[in-house]
């Protein structure tokens, strides 16, 4: 089996939740810095066009979204695991419904406090490309009390849930904390200290700490040519852990389908379909240069239909 490669960008909170899993696990992976934005002209042969960051290479194996990507890392390298025992189900659900909820919120309190130096044409992007709104500092100024409430509310929660345990489901870390975690990494690492006191962010902290703490693995500097040598050189593992008629919806194998995120980057790719099943779709996908490739998605979050 290949060594994972993470295609990611430093200061992406989506690429640190998958960087803080690869370090609980203890890892060592290629790591590919990319761009904040496109063009990404060595990933997105590999993506099909998929644009969200980040991205899990393993050989011609392609992981799109962290919520296919920490389920791969549990089935590819199985302790620790990242879903405890009596957790499957609850955690990936769990963090799904965390992070829809709190990512506008959480950049609403964001940008409140470092909106200015944000390049423009990264809000140029996000709002033509990616999230479809204006994240400027003026545009979401007048919802700052709205989001400042609402993520108060949601931390809430987790404080009471962490009160007495040092994760959410007991003494080890889970995929939901790892969502839980990385909005609020964001905003800790990005805002002036004052945020821990406007968001009550004080019973938090030892659990932050203990999740900060497994660090980000052992990452070996690659470059995107030698990543994109890696896909061509290699053949898509055979998929074993999916039946290939397994669709709900009734898909089979050998069909062209489209995968499409059903809330931002709705960007459609398309390929012929592996298998499928009610948490996973894989499908085949030949770029000119890269050769044959397996592209991965959760269900969960993403359109599948018959192209």
């Amino acid at each position: 089996m290949s060594e994972p490669i993470l295609h990611h960008y430093p200061f992406s909170t989506f690429s640190e939740k998958v960087r803080t899993a690869l370090g609980y696990k203890g890892l060592a992976y290629g790591s590919v810095e990319i761009a904040g934005l496109p063009p990404r002209p060595l990933l997105t042969p590999l993506t099909g066009g998929y644009r969200r960051a980040p991205v899990l290479q393993v050989g011609a194996d392609i992981y799109c979204d962290t919520h296919i990507i920490l389920p791969a890392l549990d089935r590819l390298h199985p302790g620790p695991t990242l879903v405890p025992t009596g957790s499957e189900g609850v955690a990936q659900g769990l963090g799904f419904a965390w992070e829809r909820q709190m990512w506008i919120p959480t950049i609403g309190v964001l940008v409140h406090y470092i909106g200015e130096h944000i390049p423009p044409e990264f809000i140029k992007d996000r709002k033509e490309g990616y999230l479809m709104i204006d994240i400027s500092k003026d545009a979401m100024a007048p919802q700052f009390e709205q989001h400042l409430q609402f993520v108060r509310a949601q931390l809430a929660w987790l404080k009471q849930a962490l009160a007495a345990r040092p994760f959410l489901f007991g003494d080890a870390p889970s995929a939901a904390d790892l969502a839980c975690w990385q909005t609020i990494f964001l905003l800790r690492k990005n805002c002036p200290p004052d945020v821990d006191a406007l968001l009550g962010l004080a019973p938090l902290v030892p659990w932050y700490d203990r999740i900060a703490a497994f660090g980000h693995g052992r990452p070996v500097a690659m470059t995107a040519e030698q990543a994109f040598e890696v896909a061509r050189q290699a053949t898509p593992a055979a998929v074993t852990h999916l039946d290939p008629d397994g669709d709900p919806g009734g898909l089979k194998a050998g069909c062209p389908v489209t995968v499409t995120p059903d809330d931002n980057a709705r960007v459609p790719v398309s390929g012929t379909l592996v298998a499928a099943s009610d948490r996973e779709v894989v499908i085949h996908r030949r770029d000119a240069s890269a050769g044959d490739l397996h592209l991965h998605f959760p269900r969960l979050g993403f359109d599948v239909v018959a192209a």
